[in-house]
């Protein structure tokens, strides 16, 4: 797994925001995906794109996250399910490959490579998942 700097463009979101125990991670996600798949079709979004998970900071065993997926346009909240987004900005990515049990070894490393290259993170984080368990894995820089 190879991290490099790149620049993103920001992208449109429809998310269910949520804070899991990272014992719950898996449910949580699952529940929440769930949710907004029911709902999809009744928002103003314009075409769905690729599934995401936008997460900040852990506090304590808790981990906030965004749960989501990329939209077109913006929309009106309906419910838990608020219109959000992926930042634009330099970021460091990682391609990860495998399934979703690979996520904290692919952080690791990205996190790792963040330190060794001497860059400071802004603390907003997200991956992006194909249509297979593997993700693209960014980490905005301040």
């Amino acid at each position: 797994m190879t991290c490099s700097i790149v620049t993103v463009e920001r992208q449109l979101t429809a998310v269910i925001k949520a804070a899991s125990p990272f014992d719950k991670l898996p449910e949580t996600q699952r529940t929440a995906r769930a949710t907004l798949a029911a709902a999809l079709p009744s928002l103003d979004a314009g075409p769905v794109g690729a599934a995401c998970t936008r997460w900040t900071r852990p506090t304590g065993s808790v981990l906030p996250m965004e749960i989501g997926v990329i939209v077109r346009t913006s929309f009106a909240a309906a419910g838990c399910i608020v219109p959000s987004e992926l930042p634009a900005g330099r970021a460091v990515h990682l391609s990860m490959k495998g399934g979703f049990e690979n996520l904290p070894r692919a952080w690791e490393t990205l996190f790792h490579w963040l330190q060794a290259e001497k860059l400071t993170a802004a603390g907003i984080n997200w991956e992006v998942y194909g249509a297979t368990e593997d993700a693209e894995l960014y980490a905005l820089l301040a």
